[in-house]
């Protein structure tokens, strides 16, 4: 993978950009398709002409990486891998990959809704078609494609398709229930379970390929439009996930693969006894001794597919909460030291000094996490939510505002819609809200694009749920609650013209065109 040439590529992408610019949040799963879920077909074509003809210049996506037990994007079994749900059955028929009859029976789906188990065996039967008519097939360029992309990517490539072919081998279980000879291999034992699962092995793989291929001509559509894609990583991976299981030495992991300290945060105001993640923790020292080429390696991959990437919980990199492993709460962790500036001094080194990175900085944030962000001009988040439902954190209200180096959020898809939001608002913060927005609060999250787009921050981010005006039942993710969460959906039907046109004349208003 050349590195140095994506990121000028990259470089040259963001010296273009406007000063001030905005933009709609909307996962790839929540676009309109006939298939159960969004995919990258015609639903994610016709969004990114929403976006052209409104006058956005930014798409924000979650973590694209393939997805585990509860469906969380950031709970995927990669770092590095795509999502095979959003492969788009319409591109696999127009690349002779499908049939026409192959998605005759189509299932009666919830469109505004996303029903993971059905949708992973329907998709995933499709699938499977796809992959033995791509065994059988006569297009020698999509063949040299192919061995192009597997030799490409063999560095992340060769452990994720082992690993998720060793999976099903082992009905799904997380690795360390393997017997100890896959479960530690050697270099040699790797290649003899190859051997093994070679058919297993080379689905996997065509599965990345075909994900690579439709994403990319997805995001080269995007540009062609001067749409700019923010993606996202979590901070911490998966413990079940092909990074732990082939790269034990960059975690805290005892002898026997189980983590001794594990992520979270403290206690707080909004839980007395913190939240635990259960995310295995980074070796740092030995990252450090590597020079940091797993997170250059991430990062760079990662830039390959987006322009920005935001990177969640950017505190950690300061100072991370540490909980010893077997703990039910989080209550007893410490804070220990991060990499600090040193991980981001080698990424830079290796990728370019003006890397394309969003700081999320939310909650408790110290003056060191300020100024490590600061250090390496990453802009930071403004929520508004925030700033509107404490009384007294002026930090996330634009009127406050003292750099244009952030993005201004109406709200991320941890929060509920801004109508949901405002509805559960005590009458003394709404009468905040309606006065200082000169509003009745009937549409309230328009009134809160008004103030994203107005502020002095460089971006203007917005949820498209708050576009649509739509209430709690579209929220994306209710943090703490392990069910019926990542499953919105939205309706073709619902990017109105009178919706298309509102949004362009705000957007032209306040110079974000």
């Amino acid at each position: 993978m050349n590195t140095k040439k994506i990121l000028t590529e990259t470089e040259t992408a963001v010296k273009k950009e406007r000063e001030r610019v905005s933009g709609i949040l909307v996962h790839p799963t929540s676009f309109p398709s006939p298939y159960g879920i969004g995919d990258l077909g015609p639903g994610a074509y016709d969004f990114i002409d929403f976006l052209g003809k409104t006058g956005q210049h930014l798409w924000q996506v979650l973590p694209l990486g393939p997805t585990g037990f509860g469906d969380s994007p950031y709970q995927g079994f990669s770092a590095f891998a795509g999502q095979p749900l959003i492969i788009s059955p319409d591109k696999l028929m127009e690349m002779n990959l499908l049939k026409a009859e192959d998605v005759e029976e189509i299932p009666e789906w919830d469109p505004r809704r996303v029903d993971y188990g059905p949708a992973i065996q329907f998709k995933t039967a499709l699938l499977k078609k796809a992959w033995a008519a791509f065994a059988h097939t006569p297009d020698k360029t999509l063949l040299e494609e192919f061995e192009a992309f597997c030799d490409d990517e063999k560095d992340w490539l060769d452990d994720y398709t082992l690993f998720m072919a060793c999976k099903d081998c082992h009905e799904g279980r997380c690795w360390i229930e393997w017997e100890e000879e896959i479960r530690t291999p050697t270099q040699e034992t790797k290649e003899l379970w190859r051997e093994k699962l070679a058919e297993s092995i080379n689905y996997y793989s065509f599965i990345q390929f075909i994900f690579q291929k439709q994403w990319m001509e997805l995001r080269d559509y995007a540009h062609e439009k001067e749409i700019q894609i923010i993606g996202d990583i979590p901070i911490f991976v998966a413990y079940d996930s092909a990074d732990v299981w082939a790269g034990k030495k960059l975690f805290q992991l005892d002898t026997k693969g189980h983590p001794t300290s594990v992520a979270g945060v403290p206690p707080d105001y909004f839980s007395a006894t913190g939240q635990l993640w259960g995310n295995p923790l980074y070796d740092w020292d030995y990252h450090s001794e590597t020079g940091y080429q797993w997170w250059i390696r991430r990062i760079s991959r990662q830039l390959t597919l987006t322009d920005y990437l935001r990177i969640d919980h950017f505190r950690g990199f300061e100072a991370y909460w540490s909980v010893p492993a077997g703990e039910e709460t989080a209550i007893n962790g410490q804070w220990v030291k991060g990499p600090c500036e040193d991980l981001f001094l080698a990424i830079s080194r290796a990728l370019g000094s003006d890397l394309p990175i969003w700081a999320e900085d939310l909650g408790i944030i110290t003056p060191e996490v300020e100024h490590l962000r600061d250090q390496f001009d990453f802009p930071g988040m403004k929520v508004l939510q925030f700033g509107f439902g404490d009384m007294n954190d002026h930090n996330y209200i634009p009127f406050y505002y003292t750099t244009p180096n952030c993005i201004c959020y109406t709200g991320t898809h941890d929060n509920d819609t801004t109508m949901g939001w405002y509805a559960e608002q005590p009458e003394v913060v709404r009468d905040r809200v309606r006065r200082m927005g000169n509003t009745d609060g009937n549409a309230v999250s328009l009134d809160f694009i008004r103030f994203c787009m107005g502020s002095i921050a460089k971006y203007a981010i917005f949820p498209i749920q708050d576009l649509l005006v739509q209430g709690s039942e579209a929220r994306m993710n209710t943090p703490g609650v392990a069910a019926a969460n990542w499953a919105f959906r939205y309706t073709q039907e619902d990017l109105t013209e009178d919706r298309a046109r509102w949004l362009l004349s705000t957007t032209e208003l306040f110079g974000r065109s």
